[in-house]
């Protein structure tokens, strides 16, 4: 799918803040896919569609974690986490788009997983770092991300488990996982 129609499937699902993101997203992504190596076209495409199901009505999404075969236990936790996998399903389904690498960084760009692809890395992090986003610690991952990919990502995470912790809300085990996956790499 060509960008043009990517965006204006997802343009109808958006607030326009939302897409002024998405646009952001997808320039990162693109920038990071050609530093790190990534497909370029990939990373487009995954960024255009990673907030797909944003939007939509949680039971909705809770109805298709439990009806596709995702982990169930994503029902017990921040259904700020539910888009993803979700838009996974909805973006396959009703955008036609079928690259298992575009799906699973759409399905991961929240919660990460261990052994990470460089295309869900790529997706993480542009949604992390994006130009629109101003929070605590983003120039920092910024900065870093300039030089190293996986060390971008362990401050994206770190810093998402230490905001969680500082309000009182759980955290999804994959997170937790994926930060030790990412540290025991670097120990090797």
């Amino acid at each position: 799918m060509e960008r043009e129609a990517a965006l204006k499937l997802v343009k109808e699902q958006l607030t326009d803040h939302r897409y002024q993101h998405t646009l952001g997203v997808m320039e990162t992504a693109i920038s990071l896919a050609k530093q790190y190596g990534g497909d370029v076209h990939k990373a487009e495409l995954a960024a255009i569609f990673h907030d797909y199901a944003k939007f939509r009505p949680k039971e909705e999404m809770s109805e298709i974690i439990s009806n596709q075969g995702f982990p169930k236990d994503l029902l017990h936790f921040n259904s700020e986490l539910w888009h993803a996998p979700a838009g996974m399903y909805l973006v396959e389904k009703e955008a036609g788009i079928r690259d298992p690498e575009v799906l699973d960084a759409i399905r991961y760009h929240t919660s990460g997983r261990p052994a990470m692809t460089l295309m869900e890395k790529i997706i993480y992090l542009a949604d992390y770092i994006e130009p629109g986003r101003h929070f605590p610690g983003v120039d920092e991952v910024r900065a870093v991300a300039k030089e190293s990919l996986d060390q971008a990502l362990i401050m994206a995470i770190k810093n998402t488990i230490i905001f969680l912790m500082k309000k009182n809300q759980t955290v999804y085990p994959d997170t937790f996982y994926t930060y030790n996956d990412l540290i025991k790499k670097l120990e090797d």
